[in-house]
Protein backbone atom coordinates (compact mmCIF):
# COMPACT_ATOMS: atom_id res chain seq x y z
CA UNK A 1 0.00 0.00 0.00
CA UNK A 2 0.98 3.16 -1.01
CA UNK A 3 0.29 7.08 -0.45
CA UNK A 4 2.65 9.00 -2.34
CA UNK A 5 1.74 10.78 -5.05
CA UNK A 6 1.91 9.44 -8.70
CA UNK A 7 3.55 11.72 -11.09
CA UNK A 8 1.15 11.17 -14.39
CA UNK A 9 2.81 12.31 -17.56
CA UNK A 10 0.42 12.46 -20.78
CA UNK A 11 0.53 13.78 -24.21
CA UNK A 12 -2.66 15.62 -24.79
CA UNK A 13 -1.71 15.20 -28.85
CA UNK A 14 -1.46 11.55 -28.54
CA UNK A 15 -3.55 9.89 -31.00
CA UNK A 16 -4.04 12.74 -33.30
CA UNK A 17 -5.65 14.58 -29.95
CA UNK A 18 -7.58 11.42 -28.56
CA UNK A 19 -5.05 11.53 -25.17
CA UNK A 20 -6.55 14.85 -24.60
CA UNK A 21 -9.81 13.54 -24.49
CA UNK A 22 -9.52 10.16 -22.63
CA UNK A 23 -6.87 11.62 -19.98
CA UNK A 24 -9.75 11.63 -17.62
CA UNK A 25 -10.29 8.26 -16.90
CA UNK A 26 -6.49 7.75 -15.34
CA UNK A 27 -7.83 10.57 -12.52
CA UNK A 28 -11.03 8.66 -12.17
CA UNK A 29 -9.02 5.31 -11.80
CA UNK A 30 -6.90 6.67 -9.26
CA UNK A 31 -9.78 8.26 -7.30
CA UNK A 32 -11.33 5.67 -7.10
CA UNK A 33 -8.29 3.81 -5.43
CA UNK A 34 -7.71 6.67 -3.03
CA UNK A 35 -4.57 7.33 -4.81
CA UNK A 36 -3.18 11.06 -4.62
CA UNK A 37 -1.71 12.20 -8.33
CA UNK A 38 -1.01 14.76 -10.37
CA UNK A 39 -1.31 15.21 -14.13
CA UNK A 40 1.41 16.39 -16.20
CA UNK A 41 1.29 17.62 -19.90
CA UNK A 42 3.70 17.79 -22.34
CA UNK A 43 3.27 19.25 -25.60
CA UNK A 44 6.90 19.76 -27.03
CA UNK A 45 8.95 17.03 -28.70
CA UNK A 46 10.98 15.79 -25.94
CA UNK A 47 9.27 17.12 -23.31
CA UNK A 48 8.22 13.79 -22.28
CA UNK A 49 11.40 12.01 -21.90
CA UNK A 50 12.87 15.78 -20.07
CA UNK A 51 9.94 15.45 -17.30
CA UNK A 52 10.29 11.56 -16.53
CA UNK A 53 14.04 12.10 -16.25
CA UNK A 54 13.28 15.13 -13.58
CA UNK A 55 11.09 13.29 -11.54
CA UNK A 56 13.16 10.02 -11.46
CA UNK A 57 16.45 12.59 -10.76
CA UNK A 58 14.12 14.30 -7.60
CA UNK A 59 13.42 10.52 -6.45
CA UNK A 60 10.22 9.23 -8.12
CA UNK A 61 9.69 5.74 -7.08
CA UNK A 62 6.76 5.21 -10.15
CA UNK A 63 5.77 7.51 -12.53
CA UNK A 64 3.08 6.84 -15.02
CA UNK A 65 3.04 7.57 -18.52
CA UNK A 66 -0.09 7.95 -20.54
CA UNK A 67 0.21 8.49 -24.48
CA UNK A 68 1.20 5.94 -27.52
CA UNK A 69 4.64 4.14 -28.25
CA UNK A 70 6.38 7.93 -28.89
CA UNK A 71 5.61 8.59 -25.18
CA UNK A 72 6.92 5.37 -23.74
CA UNK A 73 9.82 5.87 -25.83
CA UNK A 74 10.69 8.91 -24.87
CA UNK A 75 9.59 7.84 -20.84
CA UNK A 76 12.09 5.14 -21.37
CA UNK A 77 15.15 7.31 -22.60
CA UNK A 78 14.17 9.57 -19.74
CA UNK A 79 14.21 6.56 -17.18
CA UNK A 80 17.54 5.14 -18.55
CA UNK A 81 19.51 8.18 -18.58
CA UNK A 82 18.09 9.05 -15.02
CA UNK A 83 19.66 5.60 -14.04
CA UNK A 84 17.40 5.34 -11.09
CA UNK A 85 15.06 2.20 -9.95
CA UNK A 86 11.91 4.14 -10.78
CA UNK A 87 9.64 1.88 -12.28
CA UNK A 88 7.28 2.95 -15.38
CA UNK A 89 3.52 2.37 -15.68
CA UNK A 90 1.90 2.76 -19.11
CA UNK A 91 -1.54 3.58 -19.51
CA UNK A 92 -1.94 3.23 -24.00
CA UNK A 93 -3.38 6.10 -25.61
CA UNK A 94 -1.35 5.93 -28.40
CA UNK A 95 -2.49 4.59 -32.24
CA UNK A 96 -0.82 1.17 -32.83
CA UNK A 97 0.73 0.62 -28.38
CA UNK A 98 2.40 -2.08 -29.68
CA UNK A 99 4.65 -1.74 -26.38
CA UNK A 100 0.98 -2.19 -24.32
CA UNK A 101 0.70 -4.73 -26.05
CA UNK A 102 3.62 -6.73 -25.64
CA UNK A 103 2.99 -5.97 -22.35
CA UNK A 104 0.18 -7.69 -21.83
CA UNK A 105 -1.44 -4.03 -20.63
CA UNK A 106 -4.95 -3.78 -21.39
CA UNK A 107 -5.80 -1.52 -24.68
CA UNK A 108 -8.50 0.16 -23.32
CA UNK A 109 -7.68 2.85 -21.15
CA UNK A 110 -9.68 2.58 -18.46
CA UNK A 111 -8.87 -0.41 -18.07
CA UNK A 112 -5.29 -0.24 -17.74
CA UNK A 113 -5.61 2.83 -15.58
CA UNK A 114 -8.07 0.98 -13.54
CA UNK A 115 -4.93 -2.09 -13.46
CA UNK A 116 -2.44 0.16 -12.56
CA UNK A 117 -4.38 1.62 -9.91
CA UNK A 118 -4.92 -1.67 -8.45
CA UNK A 119 -1.40 -2.91 -8.45
CA UNK A 120 0.28 0.31 -7.09
CA UNK A 121 -2.45 0.60 -4.21
CA UNK A 122 -1.73 -2.92 -3.35
CA UNK A 123 2.20 -2.77 -3.64
CA UNK A 124 2.41 -5.04 -6.31
CA UNK A 125 6.91 -5.29 -6.82
CA UNK A 126 7.33 -4.21 -10.51
CA UNK A 127 8.74 -7.15 -13.32
CA UNK A 128 11.84 -6.07 -15.29
CA UNK A 129 11.64 -6.60 -19.03
CA UNK A 130 14.46 -6.02 -21.78
CA UNK A 131 15.61 -2.68 -23.31
CA UNK A 132 17.88 -2.27 -26.53
CA UNK A 133 20.19 0.57 -27.12
CA UNK A 134 21.01 1.70 -30.99
CA UNK A 135 23.61 4.48 -31.53
CA UNK A 136 23.36 5.36 -28.21
CA UNK A 137 19.45 6.01 -27.71
CA UNK A 138 17.50 3.34 -26.42
CA UNK A 139 14.49 1.37 -27.58
CA UNK A 140 11.68 -0.66 -25.69
CA UNK A 141 9.60 -2.33 -28.71
CA UNK A 142 11.67 -2.32 -31.28
CA UNK A 143 14.10 -0.71 -34.34
CA UNK A 144 13.58 -0.87 -37.90
CA UNK A 145 15.98 -0.15 -40.93
CA UNK A 146 15.32 0.21 -44.23
CA UNK A 147 11.52 -0.49 -45.54
CA UNK A 148 9.79 -0.24 -42.33
CA UNK A 149 11.25 2.86 -41.74
CA UNK A 150 10.15 4.89 -44.14
CA UNK A 151 6.85 3.74 -43.85
CA UNK A 152 7.12 4.65 -40.08
CA UNK A 153 7.81 8.13 -41.92
CA UNK A 154 5.22 8.37 -44.07
CA UNK A 155 2.41 7.37 -41.38
CA UNK A 156 4.17 10.52 -39.68
CA UNK A 157 2.84 12.86 -42.24
CA UNK A 158 -0.15 11.12 -42.91
CA UNK A 159 -2.98 12.85 -40.62
CA UNK A 160 -6.18 11.23 -41.53
CA UNK A 161 -8.69 10.08 -38.78
CA UNK A 162 -8.30 6.28 -40.08
CA UNK A 163 -6.34 4.64 -36.59
CA UNK A 164 -4.22 1.53 -37.17
CA UNK A 165 -4.65 1.47 -41.01
CA UNK A 166 -2.63 4.28 -41.14
CA UNK A 167 0.18 2.15 -41.27
CA UNK A 168 -0.91 0.31 -44.12
CA UNK A 169 -1.75 3.12 -46.20
CA UNK A 170 1.75 3.70 -45.82
CA UNK A 171 2.89 0.75 -46.88
CA UNK A 172 1.15 1.81 -50.35
CA UNK A 173 2.38 4.80 -50.56
CA UNK A 174 6.20 3.27 -49.37
CA UNK A 175 5.91 1.10 -52.22
CA UNK A 176 5.65 3.80 -54.86
CA UNK A 177 9.22 4.64 -53.85
CA UNK A 178 10.86 1.69 -53.99
CA UNK A 179 11.30 -1.05 -51.00
CA UNK A 180 15.29 -2.18 -51.07
CA UNK A 181 18.03 -0.89 -49.09
CA UNK A 182 21.50 0.42 -50.65
CA UNK A 183 23.75 -2.48 -50.65
CA UNK A 184 25.07 -2.94 -46.64
CA UNK A 185 26.41 -5.26 -44.29
CA UNK A 186 24.62 -7.41 -41.47
CA UNK A 187 26.32 -8.81 -38.69
CA UNK A 188 24.72 -11.16 -36.24
CA UNK A 189 26.00 -14.50 -33.89
CA UNK A 190 28.85 -14.40 -35.66
CA UNK A 191 27.34 -14.53 -39.52
CA UNK A 192 28.27 -11.78 -41.93
CA UNK A 193 25.95 -10.88 -45.04
CA UNK A 194 26.77 -8.82 -47.62
CA UNK A 195 23.65 -7.25 -50.22
CA UNK A 196 20.59 -4.88 -50.31
CA UNK A 197 17.68 -5.68 -48.01
CA UNK A 198 13.90 -4.77 -48.02
CA UNK A 199 14.12 -4.42 -43.91
CA UNK A 200 16.00 -5.18 -40.99
CA UNK A 201 13.83 -4.89 -37.96
CA UNK A 202 15.31 -5.91 -34.55
CA UNK A 203 12.03 -6.29 -32.21
CA UNK A 204 12.06 -6.34 -28.37
CA UNK A 205 7.74 -7.14 -28.97
CA UNK A 206 5.73 -8.80 -31.44
CA UNK A 207 4.21 -6.11 -33.20
CA UNK A 208 5.08 -2.48 -35.35
CA UNK A 209 2.42 -0.47 -36.46
CA UNK A 210 -0.40 -1.34 -34.39
CA UNK A 211 -1.23 -4.38 -36.89
CA UNK A 212 2.09 -6.28 -38.18
CA UNK A 213 2.86 -9.12 -35.73
CA UNK A 214 6.42 -8.77 -37.23
CA UNK A 215 8.29 -11.08 -34.84
CA UNK A 216 5.34 -13.00 -33.18
CA UNK A 217 7.69 -15.06 -30.86
CA UNK A 218 9.32 -11.63 -29.26
CA UNK A 219 9.10 -11.39 -25.63
CA UNK A 220 10.21 -8.31 -23.86
CA UNK A 221 12.08 -10.40 -20.96
CA UNK A 222 13.76 -13.05 -22.27
CA UNK A 223 16.98 -11.58 -22.55
CA UNK A 224 17.15 -11.65 -26.68
CA UNK A 225 16.24 -9.66 -29.79
CA UNK A 226 14.18 -11.45 -32.59
CA UNK A 227 16.20 -10.42 -35.70
CA UNK A 228 13.70 -10.23 -38.80
CA UNK A 229 15.15 -9.22 -42.44
CA UNK A 230 14.00 -9.86 -46.02
CA UNK A 231 16.20 -10.26 -49.08
CA UNK A 232 15.70 -7.17 -51.21
CA UNK A 233 11.91 -7.61 -52.78
CA UNK A 234 9.72 -6.11 -55.10
CA UNK A 235 6.66 -4.61 -55.08
CA UNK A 236 4.33 -7.51 -55.76
CA UNK A 237 6.44 -9.60 -53.49
CA UNK A 238 6.20 -7.10 -50.70
CA UNK A 239 2.12 -7.07 -52.08
CA UNK A 240 2.18 -11.04 -52.18
CA UNK A 241 3.89 -11.34 -48.46
CA UNK A 242 1.34 -8.36 -46.68
CA UNK A 243 -1.00 -11.00 -45.75
CA UNK A 244 0.62 -13.88 -44.06
CA UNK A 245 2.73 -10.58 -42.68
CA UNK A 246 -1.08 -9.58 -41.20
CA UNK A 247 -1.23 -12.81 -39.88
CA UNK A 248 1.96 -13.24 -38.06
CA UNK A 249 2.31 -16.70 -40.88
CA UNK A 250 5.71 -14.93 -42.58
CA UNK A 251 8.30 -16.62 -40.58
CA UNK A 252 9.94 -19.40 -42.29
CA UNK A 253 8.72 -18.04 -45.61
CA UNK A 254 11.15 -17.87 -48.99
CA UNK A 255 13.29 -14.39 -48.33
CA UNK A 256 12.31 -13.89 -45.04
CA UNK A 257 15.13 -14.98 -42.40
CA UNK A 258 15.24 -15.06 -38.39
CA UNK A 259 17.17 -15.15 -35.87
CA UNK A 260 17.67 -14.47 -32.28
CA UNK A 261 20.33 -12.14 -30.86
CA UNK A 262 21.51 -9.99 -28.09
CA UNK A 263 23.70 -7.70 -30.40
CA UNK A 264 24.16 -6.65 -34.03
CA UNK A 265 25.92 -4.48 -36.71
CA UNK A 266 24.38 -2.71 -40.02
CA UNK A 267 26.90 -0.82 -42.32
CA UNK A 268 25.20 0.49 -45.40
CA UNK A 269 27.24 2.46 -48.33
CA UNK A 270 24.88 5.44 -47.89
CA UNK A 271 22.39 6.84 -44.86
CA UNK A 272 19.12 5.14 -44.39
CA UNK A 273 16.04 5.61 -42.58
CA UNK A 274 15.47 4.19 -38.93
CA UNK A 275 13.03 4.42 -36.48
CA UNK A 276 13.11 3.31 -32.44
CA UNK A 277 9.71 2.43 -31.11
CA UNK A 278 8.50 3.79 -34.42
CA UNK A 279 10.26 7.08 -33.56
CA UNK A 280 11.61 8.56 -36.62
CA UNK A 281 15.69 8.59 -36.34
CA UNK A 282 18.42 10.82 -38.20
CA UNK A 283 19.10 9.05 -41.24
CA UNK A 284 22.84 6.90 -40.35
CA UNK A 285 24.91 4.53 -42.23
CA UNK A 286 26.82 2.88 -39.14
CA UNK A 287 24.21 0.82 -36.59
CA UNK A 288 25.47 -1.03 -33.44
CA UNK A 289 22.32 -2.03 -31.41
CA UNK A 290 22.54 -4.49 -28.34
CA UNK A 291 20.61 -5.57 -25.33
CA UNK A 292 19.96 -4.53 -21.75
CA UNK A 293 18.69 -7.53 -20.15
CA UNK A 294 16.56 -6.73 -17.33
CA UNK A 295 17.00 -2.89 -17.42
CA UNK A 296 13.46 -1.66 -17.12
CA UNK A 297 10.88 -1.99 -14.30
CA UNK A 298 7.72 -2.01 -15.51
CA UNK A 299 4.72 -1.62 -12.68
Amino acid sequence: MTTDAVTVIYNPTAARGRAARRIGVVNAAFDRFGLPHRLEPSRAAGGIETAVWQAAMGGATRIIVAGGDGSVHEAANGLMRASRETALGVVPLGTGNDFAKACGIPQDASDAAELLAERIRHGVPPRAIDVGRMNGRYFVNGAGIGFDARVSEIADGIRWPIGDLVYLAAVFRGLLEGCCTPPLTLEYNGVIRHGPLTLASISNGPWVGGMFPIAPMARNDDGQFELVFADPLGRLEVMALLPSLLQGKHIGRKAIHHAAVTSCRIRAERPLASHLDGENQPAASDFEIELLAGALRLV
